[in-house]
């Protein structure tokens, strides 16, 4: 019998899709070539990673990407370029979500985004986020995975038993980091990979 009670969701390429593709055509329509290069090496350091855990404010972020790119482009710009990284959350994973509601499971999400894309989630989906018992994003809680202390604030806070916890997520390091703690993990390598490993649920 499955011991596993709760579930922990990574946001980005487990339930939401990402197009990285797209976020760097819509930067280098705005004259941002050098920002469209950090979506491009995957880099989360300073930029990225300073809104990510929210030491910066979008505002800051913005006149950051200017400062980098040496643009001028508007905040309402950027921002919509920034968000035109997210695809959407298919109607196949929002029914999966609803069936392991049904099912009893506590739904958790745990997400290293920012507040630019986390209304933008809100948007594409607010029925899908409506299931969840709690939701722990990097950029409230100013830590971010695969640092173990974000997965000790999301049991400590939500009062989970990690032997009846699953975390699913696409980064081999945040398994890692969530195992360390006795957290079953699930790594996901394509976005609709979890849907259809039964043996998890």
């Amino acid at each position: 019998m499955n011991k596993q009670k709760n579930i922990i969701f990574d946001l980005g390429g487990v339930l939401l899709g990402l197009d990285g593709e797209r976020c760097m055509q819509a930067f280098d329509a705005l004259g941002c070539e050098r920002v469209s290069e950090y979506v491009r090496l995957h880099l989360t350091t300073d930029l990225f990673y300073d809104i990510e855990v929210g030491r910066i404010s979008t505002a800051e972020f913005c006149a950051e990407v200017r400062r980098i790119a040496g643009c001028t482009a508007a905040d309402a710009d950027i921002v919509a370029a920034w968000n035109a990284l997210l695809t959407e959350v298919s109607d196949a994973r929002c029914a999966k979500l609803r069936e392991l509601h049904g099912q009893g499971y506590r739904l958790f999400l745990l997400s290293n985004t920012n507040d630019m894309h986390w209304q933008r989630t809100l948007q594409l989906v607010p029925r899908a986020m409506a299931l969840f018992t709690d939701v722990f994003l990097s950029y409230k809680m100013h830590l971010s995975k695969p640092d173990v202390r974000i997965f000790q604030e999301v049991l400590r806070q939500a009062q989970l038993n990690p032997a009846e916890t699953l975390f699913i997520d696409d980064n081999a390091d945040n398994c890692s980091a969530a195992a360390s703690l006795g957290i079953t993990t699930y790594q996901n390598h394509h976005i609709n990979d979890w849907l259809h490993e039964d043996s998890l649920f």
